[in-house]
């Protein structure tokens, strides 16, 4: 199984090529660059494993939830590599691939989404896959649902930008935080590869990000 994967929803740029089990990656901090670096990171992958577009079996990107443009890169940048190799298409869930970077079985997932909000999910992994407790959201911190039990470990920047308020909704079901985990290639790689070797994988033309917010920017009245 060979899996191209990438993800821009963070400030934080990232690809991954999958052989057969073998991972490498790229990661660089890009601010606001992912559509000037994405398409040479994922060409050194590829040139350093000796492997062309053609002879992937799938290309996996972040679809969101995460940054408007971000996702939007990923998605396009995917759509045109697939295209032109006839190879299928998926996106992967970014607060899914937080869950896998996690290494742990129950997670609460939550991004900072600016504005005062977060993306949150909740998932369990049972049986060696992942299920999902709560679906990807946006809401306040304060307004983010519960978790049933305790050993959860709650992941992603929104524990960092929100500690107070996600903390105190949570409270002792929290056994830990990885605050500085974000979505990585790594992970969208690893979760896609058993979808696509599954037949999941889908034209390049049907890709579609996972916005989750229909407002990117707040009005003058409400800054």
């Amino acid at each position: 199984m060979r899996i191209l994967a990438f993800d821009t929803s963070t400030e934080y740029c990232t690809a991954a090529l999958l052989i057969d089990g073998a991972l490498a990656y790229r990661e660089v901090h890009a601010g606001q660059t992912h559509s000037q670096l994405l398409l040479p990171m994922c060409q050194d992958l590829l040139a350093e494993a000796g492997v062309s577009l053609a002879q992937l079996n799938g290309i996996a990107f972040g679809a969101g939830p995460g940054s408007f443009t971000g996702l939007r890169i990923a998605c396009a940048v995917a759509q045109g590599l697939a295209f032109g190799a006839d190879v299928p298409v998926l996106g992967v869930g970014t607060l899914l691939a937080l869950a896998e970077a996690s290494g742990a079985a129950r997670v609460i997932a939550c991004l900072d989404a600016r504005m005062g909000e977060v993306y949150h999910a909740v998932y369990q992994r049972e049986a060696g896959d992942w299920m999902t407790e709560s679906e990807p959201l946006l809401c306040a911190p304060q307004q983010v649902p519960g978790v049933a039990g305790l050993d959860w470990c709650g992941c992603g920047s929104g524990f960092k930008a929100y500690a107070e308020p996600l903390q105190a909704r949570y409270g002792a079901a929290l056994a830990s935080t990885r605050a500085e985990l974000y979505p990585h290639a790594r992970e969208i790689a690893r979760l896609a590869a058993p979808r696509i070797g599954a037949g999941q994988g889908m034209a390049a033309e049907l890709a579609a990000p996972l916005y989750i917010r229909d407002k990117v920017a707040l009005k003058i009245s409400e800054r």
